[in-house]
C-alpha cells in the first residue's frame, strides 16, 4: 500500500536524524495522510490525501 497523496503526489522522503552529539543515522518522513470521501469524476470515492491539499482546497469534499 503506497504512502502517497493522490492529489499532489507527495510521498516519503529520507534523510539523516542528527542527535545532540551530532551522530547521524538514516530515517524517513511520511506525509500526513487522511482518508476522505471526495468527488472523483462525479462519483464519491475514498482517497488518501495529505492535510496540505485538504487545507488548500484541492479536494472537493463530499459527505
Amino acid at each position: 500500500m503506497a504512502k502517497v497523496c493522490e492529489m499532489c503526489g507527495k510521498g516519503r522522503t529520507s534523510g539523516n536524524q542528527v542527535s545532540h552529539s551530532n551522530r547521524h543515522s538514516k530515517r524517513t518522513w511520511l506525509p500526513n495522510l487522511r482518508s476522505v470521501k471526495a468527488l472523483v469524476n462525479g462519483s464519491p470515492k475514498k482517497v488518501k490525501v495529505c492535510t496540505r491539499c485538504l487545507r488548500s482546497g484541492k479536494v472537493d469534499r463530499a459527505i
